[in-house]
């Protein structure tokens, strides 16, 4: 008795395959959805508003990281206390693990978040602002690199997105 042997088809395992990423994928996506109608919401609501209504406009007025910077942080460090503890896109959420203990939908939501607090200051720039917080917060060389590599390959820069706001 002579089987031929039938040729293996992969097609349906890679469907299978291509189906599940897909499910894995929009977990993530539901995820940036939720995050990006609930980001700082808490900023709105007291405690935090009255704090960030009398330092917004100077934390805009100065170059970040520089010491004026560094002196109204510490001067709202009660409300940012508070802040981080109700937001996962800060590695100040995470206290003594930082950048470690964060995931990656929090990791793409504080790049964005940079991205848009560079956006308020004249001189803001995000591949300096990745600098300052690879010291900051002790970001490794490989993760600088995935960050600046993010910034560099999607146009979170674009001024069609940074004007969404408007439509709020």
């Amino acid at each position: 008795m002579n089987q031929e042997k039938i040729p293996y088809d992969s097609t349906e395992e890679t469907k299978k395959h291509i189906f599940r990423v897909a499910e894995l994928i929009s977990k993530i996506v539901l995820e940036l959805l939720l995050r990006m109608e609930r980001h700082d919401a808490s900023k709105l609501k007291s405690p935090e508003k009255e704090t960030f209504d009398i330092y917004t406009p100077k934390l805009k007025a100065t170059t970040y990281g520089s010491e004026e910077y560094k002196t109204y942080l510490k001067e709202m460090q009660k409300i940012l206390d508070i802040h981080y503890v109700l937001n996962t896109h800060h590695p100040e959420h995470y206290f003594s693990q930082g950048i470690s203990g964060m995931d990656l939908v929090d990791l793409i939501e504080m790049l964005c978040d940079w991205k848009a607090a560079t956006e308020r200051h004249a001189n803001g720039d995000i591949e300096k602002s990745i600098l300052i917080n690879k010291e900051r917060f002790g970001i490794s060389d490989q993760l600088v690199a995935v960050l600046q590599n993010t910034i560099a390959k999607f146009p979170i820069y674009d001024k069609h997105i940074s004007n969404a706001h408007k439509l709020l």
